[in-house]
């Protein structure tokens, strides 16, 4: 198939260069200016080993492709599809938060964007290179996209990928913001890494309120997600990991605490659930950001 990366970061580098290692055409969306320096290899550094692929590199999408991936942060999203001047086949999108789909199926069409989460902590060191740290890729797909994407995401399995299928969109969906969401609010807000935060007998009460809250805000809208499950998620995570938002506000980048937070928040007005420790740690993150 051919494949067109949008957001070509740490997340969308990382899947662009998976693909052309096995083999797929990958074409990567990138800025005016980046174009002329633009490698036409990509390469990830990983503990497996690195991989390393050619892949075409273009500022607007000109031709239908069969796979547009898109993995910019939220807050870039409309402005980055100005650049997609054809229509693809299917939309898979891997960004954060939840109210990014509807948005996507009123601009291409219910039936053709395929929800998809992935979780990894990965970073861009230079164009077209790329460093996956953590040592998990998970990536799951809502299972209206299987049988278009089941072989090649077979193929993912290969170079160690988890992938999933999920029958419920909003499990898929708020499965991730839950595990997500209060991990980027505690760790951004106490500027922690999740290690750190577990040996705060405070800061860990957070985190798990939080997620907990998170929790009771999926089940409203319909998605089947337990605390135990994501505490067992967190329990086994490496102590150094440190969310993309922490890091983001450390370098002074802008924040993606609507999309991640947000969708908690006004869910909780909206359905009267209790979610005052997730809204007190967003208000101590836009204090430290300004």
């Amino acid at each position: 198939m051919e494949h067109a990366i949008l957001g070509a970061g740490a997340v969308g580098g990382l899947v662009g260069t998976a693909f052309a290692s096995l083999g797929e055409a990958v074409t990567v969306l990138v800025r005016p200016e980046s174009l002329p320096d633009y490698p036409a290899n990509l390469s990830a550094e990983r503990s497996s080993g690195a991989i390393t692929a050619p892949a075409k590199v273009a500022d607007t999408l000109t031709n239908p492709v069969d796979m547009l991936w898109i993995a910019t942060k939220t807050y870039q999203l409309q402005s980055a599809l100005e650049s997609v001047q054809s229509l693809p086949r299917y939309i898979v999108p891997l960004l954060n938060g939840v109210d990014h789909i509807e948005f996507l199926r009123a601009r291409f069409g219910r039936d053709r964007v395929l929800p998809a989460t992935i979780a990894v902590e990965a970073e861009r060191i230079a164009p077209g290179r790329f460093l996956q740290r953590s040592p998990f890729v998970n990536l799951n797909l809502a299972a209206s996209g299987e049988p278009v994407l089941g072989p090649v995401v077979a193929r993912l399995r290969d170079l160690g990928f988890t992938c999933k299928f999920i029958q419920n969109e909003q499990t898929l969906l708020w499965s991730k913001l839950c595990f997500l969401g209060p991990l980027a609010l505690a760790t951004s807000a106490s500027g922690m890494n999740k290690g750190e935060v577990y040996a705060d007998a405070e800061w860990k009460h957070k985190l798990i309120s939080a997620m907990t809250e998170a929790c009771a805000m999926a089940k409203a809208s319909g998605a089947e997600v337990e605390p135990a499950q994501i505490q067992t998620i967190y329990d086994g995570l490496p102590s150094g990991i440190r969310s993309s938002m922490q890091k983001d506000l450390a370098a002074g980048r802008p924040l993606e605490l609507d999309a991640i937070g947000g969708p908690i928040v006004r869910g909780g007005e909206r359905y009267g659930i209790d979610v005052s420790t997730a809204a007190a740690l967003i208000v101590a993150i836009r204090a430290k950001a300004a």
